[in-house]
């Protein structure tokens, strides 16, 4: 694998030097290879001072926190009977019930065809009220269910609340105690003491820009600092949120992500097919549980992936793509929001790093 290895180090290097994103960090493993690999290049924080970026290098994983956090928890809950993939909203919070999303399944809410809008800044809808969440998310405007694929974070954080009421914890514990303690990692919602984070955006211009859009009040943005996520919503709600929160290095994503494939651990093989099979065929985009399969057009995957292969991309530049065919798990972090908030295409560099991975 040295040669992938060397052809991965110049792909990212190039990366970085075009101005796709200060540093970056990839880990792979794939069929044949006894231990995953790294790379590592560019910078982790601009600073002053600047700081490497290495392979211990913590990243805001940013919405790769709906599959790895929010669906595997999920899939527990299911095996301890406390939910189903047919469980409505409303029997999950009681806020709901009377409202049309508290008719909405659970499964219709992990593969983005519930009818929620793609995004709502729930802070400024609650004016600073957490409380207030669920009645807000009611609130918001819902199309019909299940006639197509819509890319909903109110729909993940929805499912956060939801699994916060069954389990009587916030989400951030209920993760430690059900996924990241039993494997062994370093994984969570925020940042440990004495990681070191790559720096993020110093101030949410995307955000600005929606919420200005809308004619709302930008003072109600949740402050950014270091070791926040870069999501506002998930700040709102104390850093951990069905959407987005989770942080962690490139070789904690591909641990967490092999509980995915045959023999990784956690889940039933029941439960793995259960997740990574196409919920929504015909519905425009190919969706399991929390993840996009390869299948779906114009995804980050690339050609080079089987259809089946299984991923998710993250805002802040990050992406993970699991090939069961090849057991290869793909994971390219970087930090493109960092120091300005530009939204910059990585789904090219994404496809190439995967069509070196691929290579007989």
């Amino acid at each position: 694998m040295s040669g992938v290895r060397t052809a991965v180090a110049q792909l990212l290097a190039a990366a970085v030097r075009a101005g796709l994103a200060p540093g970056a960090v990839a880990a792979w493993v794939g069929l044949g290879q006894s231990a995953p690999s790294t790379v590592a290049t560019g910078t982790a924080d601009l600073g002053p001072p600047p700081a490497p970026a290495t392979a211990d290098t913590v990243f805001d994983l940013a919405s790769l926190t709906k599959p790895l956090a929010t669906a595997t928890l999920v899939l527990l809950a299911r095996r301890g009977g406390r939910l189903d993939l047919d469980t409505r909203v409303g029997q999950l919070l009681p806020e709901l019930a009377a409202r049309p999303l508290g008719e909405r399944s659970v499964l219709e809410l992990l593969t983005h065809s519930s009818g929620l809008p793609a995004w709502a800044p729930l802070y400024a809808l609650c004016r600073g009220r957490r409380e207030r969440l669920a009645a807000v998310l009611g609130e918001l405007p819902l199309e019909a269910a299940g006639r197509q694929v819509v890319y909903s974070c109110p729909g993940f954080i929805t499912l956060g609340l939801a699994l916060e009421s069954l389990h009587g914890r916030p989400l951030d514990r209920l993760f430690a105690e059900a996924v990241a303690a039993p494997l062994g990692l370093g994984i969570g919602f925020g940042p440990r003491p004495g990681d070191r984070v790559a720096a993020g955006a110093g101030v949410p211009a995307a955000e600005h820009r929606l919420i200005a859009e809308r004619g709302l009040d930008e003072s109600w943005i949740p402050a950014t600092g270091p070791g926040l996520p870069d999501d506002g919503n998930a700040r709102f709600l104390g850093g951990a949120a069905g959407n987005a929160g989770l942080f962690g290095r490139a070789l904690d994503v591909l641990a967490l992500a092999s509980v995915y494939l045959p023999g990784g651990g956690l889940l039933t093989d029941e439960e793995r097919a259960l997740a990574t099979g196409n919920h929504t065929p015909g519905l425009g985009q190919a969706r399991g549980l929390g993840w996009q399969l390869a299948s779906s057009p114009g995804c980050s995957a690339g050609a080079s992936l089987a259809p089946e292969a299984f991923g998710h991309t993250g805002f802040t530049g990050t992406s993970l793509w699991v090939d069961p065919h090849r057991r290869l798990i793909a994971v390219l972090l970087t930090n493109r929001t960092h120091p300005g908030h530009g939204e910059v295409d990585l789904h090219p560099l994404r496809r190439r790093f995967h069509d070196l991975l691929a290579q007989p």
